[in-house]
């Protein structure tokens, strides 16, 4: 775990980050935890990166400084939920370690979840293409291709959805939660 040695318990206030690549399944991961947990009936919320980015950072660009500033609101907006015992699901790139670990170390109760798959699965998983067009030079700053990616060097978590199904990355999280 990110903060404490000890095992949140959910529903008690926390964040659980999702990050990787586009197309590495941080979205499918994390809505499955999150019907899983509201089944279950734990307060708990999903912020998208891409909804979060549309709503909340409408206007900022793909810049290091645009970006840090989208992961620094996302994290705000999950701190303010976990404090009132919400677990917390975010599912964002957040590309750069240092601003993640900065994020990270604001939550009582953080687990960091590496979602990780090779470039060329993300590549054959994207139906826009959008890895494509940034291969061939046609989209500047896609993270991964022209903007780099700092995987977590020690997440709480480490999924790699080319070796496993939604199910047992589900089951791998409720077990890191004490839900199994």
């Amino acid at each position: 775990m990110t903060q404490t040695a000890e095992r949140p318990q959910v529903g008690t206030g926390q964040v659980v980050w999702f990050t990787g690549l586009s197309g590495a399944g941080k979205s499918t991961l994390a809505g499955a935890l999150h019907a899983e947990l509201q089944a279950r009936g734990v307060a708990a919320e999903l912020l998208d990166g891409d909804a979060v980015r549309e709503n909340l950072s409408r206007g900022l660009g793909f810049s290091r400084e645009d970006r840090d500033t989208n992961v620094r609101r996302i994290g705000f907006v999950a701190g303010l939920l976990a404090k009132h015992g919400v677990t917390v699901l975010v599912s964002a790139i957040s590309p750069y370690a240092d601003t993640r670990r900065e994020v990270l170390a604001s939550f009582p109760r953080a687990l960091e979840v590496f979602v990780d798959a090779p470039l060329d699965v993300v590549t054959q998983r994207d139906v826009k293409g959008l890895y494509l067009k940034a291969i061939a030079g046609e989209i500047a700053h896609f993270t991964g291709v022209s903007d780099p990616y700092e995987a977590p060097e020690n997440p709480d978590l480490h999924l790699r959805t080319d070796r496993i199904s939604v199910r047992q990355g589900l089951d791998e999280l409720l077990r890191a939660l004490g839900e199994a």
